[in-house]
């Protein structure tokens, strides 16, 4: 699911000892974050929740040493964190969850940098709105590296992956390689339901005619 994202909502809790736990060396923090950057996801929003339960609540010097800790984490794993916005939210209340808090009258809104174009808000669905639609790159031949392939029961085999570029739909001829093997793409599904065709980002699996799986091994 992950490698089919275009941006990734860090959450990061505020509570005492909760932030040091997921910040920590095998941390859940640092493992989401890495895991994001690996997976391709370049667009990051931090969500700093539960500022109801720092000590003080809504403490802006808490706030702050956490922006700083994790800005300082991610940036050695790849993002830039001029790019990111980091919001002080309580889920549970509410707080600059889509309206702007009164309970952080410090926090004056977030405010990114990137060469797409700036963006500043104050909330967390601001932050949402702000994110980069990617190009698909629709126009370019079909690029498909599978995954895997299957043999399912009543239909026959099914190579799975991402589309890259391109378009894929049923009628398509495509070519395999390393094989070198030509066949007709008989349907094309996504989450189990039949697509019209799939575009790049989409992870689908697709019928193939008269192919074995043996063949299609790597």
């Amino acid at each position: 699911g992950t490698s089919q994202a275009d941006c990734a909502v860090l959450i990061v809790a505020a509570g005492t000892g909760e932030f040091e736990a997921g910040i920590s060396k095998n941390g859940q923090t640092r493992e989401h974050a890495l895991l994001a950057f690996t997976l391709g996801v370049k667009q990051l929003i931090v969500g700093v929740n539960k500022m109801d339960s720092s000590e003080p609540p809504y403490s802006e010097a808490r706030y702050e040493e956490i922006k700083k800790e994790v800005s300082s984490y991610i940036k050695k794993i790849g993002y830039n964190p001029a790019a990111v916005a980091f919001v002080p939210i309580s889920g549970w209340h509410g707080d600059n969850m889509l309206e702007a808090s009164t309970n952080m009258p410090w926090f004056k809104g977030w405010k990114i940098e990137r060469k797409d174009g700036n963006a500043e808000g104050k909330t967390l669905i601001d932050a949402l709105d702000a994110i980069l639609p990617p190009t698909r790159p629709t126009e370019k031949p079909l690029r498909l590296p599978l995954q895997d392939v299957y043999k399912i029961g009543g239909i026959g085999t099914v190579p799975v992956g991402r589309v890259e570029t391109g378009v894929l739909k049923p009628g398509t001829v495509v070519v395999f390689a390393p094989a070198n093997i030509t066949t007709e793409v008989k349907s094309v599904e996504m989450h189990h339901e039949a697509l019209v065709e799939a575009v790049p980002g989409d992870n689908v699996g697709f019928n193939v005619k008269n192919v074995s799986v043996k063949e299609l091994r790597r």
